[in-house]
């Protein structure tokens, strides 16, 4: 896990390398200090000997510009570092999630892959921050003060090598018990961050059935859940003040008290107490800081474990070696195609079996439920079959390089999603390099160009986040210009024509037959004035092809689409009525 994290370094590798190298002469220089210190007392100032003094005072003088030189550059360095790493791994953390499949998004959830990106990432920056720096000083300055101490005095500083023991037992057992809080505390991070997009992309639903109170309680309740856990994981972290604090006034009286008595005794210097305390305090300061790397270490582990999670996910859409990269034609067949999405053991689609001609429109239609976008939504492989197999172009969808086999089959969702930008740049989504009369051209087809002109800024008007300032109707519309952008050989209508009107409907479907008879064209719709036209309309019912036909021949042979026909004239007919 660490080399993959580590990997997200890169360019930034020489600075996370340097900031360890001036910590070590800032500590250095630091612990040398003390020792210099006790020479200028026990041989300077109580034998008087200005001269001495004014020597070693110099030096030291000189020493402390170089360590504080050493540590501001590696605090410079060191934040550099951290803030490009924390860089690095969100994009292969956002580039990754890239490749992943529908599936895959289900197994994470949204609201979990977007508390990664964010909290995980900026816990991981701290702690690298600290590793380079915080981390890098606590030993060194733990190495040389001890080192410096047995040179004052071996016998007096043998008690660190009973009170720095005792200090890590301490801390581990602390981390140990604490780092399992820590992964609950962000699972629960996650159920904040679902209810707070569920509230904020709801906002008009919960306006209109003055639905706010219970959103807060909501809220409300995740907020709990996670102040609950964190809180006791917090208090377990605290632990390690008072385990510090009682090693550290404990060593600093034995060494205050043995070491008066030494001086009394005519065995130890003055300075040399003075300067055993200054090694007993860099040594307390250097576990306390220790302590504190460790907790943040403890916390961002958590937070290490859940990207290492995703980055190490492999997708369950996979591009195969040597993959086909050129799509023949619009042809489409299903082969004894069966479906069920990998949390739910229901069966969504049994032995579907269905050729389409390239060129031909078919229409999709059945009940709520009977797997209509589930079908469409196998041929550019944003699923794969549980059994059988889906044919575009004379070969295995799943033989295909997947970016080539999406470039050919142009779909528009259901859940139609514009971006924040000018509409222009949404409809270049579907060719970046489209010209404004191909732009016009695709407009005009799905019949939004009128409306698009009829704007103060017209293509250049500003679409803000969601298409929030677009109609349903229009913003189908822009979607499937922005399909259409793409010249694919086959296209995918998923209900994109519910929120129009049926004139409008009709003349899109007219746009249709008229400019282009040679895409393969797939249109599920609820209304059968949508498809009736179509070369062939598949009845679907329950996950099985109930019937394949014209809309006059199902009028006669299928009595699901008679009623699904009946009740829509008897509907209208009424809605005229009235």
């Amino acid at each position: 896990m660490i080399k993959r994290l580590g990997h997200s370094v890169r360019e930034f590798k020489k600075y996370a390398l340097i900031s360890p190298v001036l910590v070590a002469i800032e500590t250095f220089i630091e612990t040398f200090i003390p020792y210099l210190m006790a020479n200028m007392i026990d041989k300077g100032i109580i034998p008087g000997n200005l001269g001495y003094i004014e020597k070693l005072g110099a030096f030291m003088l000189v020493g402390t510009f170089i360590s504080l030189a050493g540590g501001a550059g590696a605090s410079w360095y060191s934040s550099k570092a951290s803030a490009g790493f924390a860089k690095n791994l969100r994009h292969d953390l956002y580039y990754h999630i890239q490749d992943f499949s529908f599936e895959d998004y289900e197994h994470f959830s949204t609201s979990s892959i977007v508390v990664r990106l964010t909290t995980d990432i900026m816990n991981i920056q701290q702690a690298f921050q600290m590793l380079i720096r915080a981390a890098a000083r606590a030993p060194l300055m733990l190495i040389f003060s001890i080192t410096m101490a047995f040179t004052v005095d071996a016998q007096m500083a043998m008690v660190f090598v009973v009170s720095v023991p005792a200090m890590a037992i301490g801390l581990t057992i602390i981390i140990a018990i604490g780092r399992p809080l820590f992964k609950k505390v962000y699972q629960r991070y996650d159920g904040l961050n679902r209810v707070v997009r569920e509230n904020l992309r709801g906002i008009r639903v919960v306006k209109t059935y003055n639905r706010a109170e219970t959103e807060n309680q909501k809220e409300a309740q995740a907020s709990s859940r996670i102040y609950e856990v964190f809180s006791k994981a917090e208090r377990i972290l605290q632990l390690n003040s008072p385990i510090m604090q009682f090693v550290m006034y404990g060593t600093l009286l034995f060494l205050a008290w043995f070491g008066s008595k030494r001086i009394v005794a005519g065995t130890m210097q003055p300075g040399q107490l003075v300067s055993l305390l200054a090694y007993a305090m860099s040594v307390l300061m250097s576990l306390n800081i220790l302590s504190n790397v460790f907790n943040q270490m403890t916390i961002s582990l958590a937070s290490a474990q859940r990207i290492d999670e995703v980055l190490t996910y492999n997708s369950t859409l996979t591009t195969p070696k040597d993959a086909l990269t050129n799509v023949a034609n619009g042809d489409i067949e299903f082969k004894h195609v069966d479906f069920n999405y990998a949390d739910d053991h229901v069966t969504r689609l049994h032995d579907i079996n269905l050729h389409i001609k390239s060129g031909e429109t078919i229409g999709i239609i059945g009940e709520t439920g009977s797997g209509k976008s589930t079908l469409v939504q196998l041929i550019p492989r944003l699923y794969d079959v549980n059994k059988g197999k889906v044919d575009v172009g004379g070969q295995n969808v799943c033989y295909y390089d997947i970016r080539t086999l999406r470039d050919n089959v142009s779909m528009v969702l259901q859940q139609n999603v514009l971006f924040s930008g000018t509409i222009a740049e949404n409809l270049r989504w579907g060719d970046e390099h489209a010209t404004d009369e191909q732009l016009v051209h695709a407009a005009k087809l799905a019949q939004a160009d009128d409306f698009i002109r009829s704007l103060p800024d017209g293509y250049d008007t500003y679409i803000e986040q969601g298409g929030s300032n677009v109609s349903g109707g229009q913003k189908q519309r822009l979607t499937i210009a922005r399909a259409l952008l793409k010249r694919p050989k086959i296209l995918i209508l998923d209900d994109s024509t519910s929120a129009v009107d049926t004139h409008t409907d009709s003349l899109i479907q007219k746009a249709f037959r008229d400019e282009l008879p040679h895409m393969t064209k797939l249109i599920i719709a609820q209304r059968i004035s949508s498809v009736q036209s179509a070369d062939r309309i598949v009845v679907l019912n329950d996950g099985k092809i109930e019937a394949v036909g014209t809309h006059n021949e199902l009028l006669k042979s299928d009595s699901l689409y008679q009623d699904i026909y009946n009740s829509q004239i008897k509907g209208g007919d009424s809605h005229a009525k009235n």
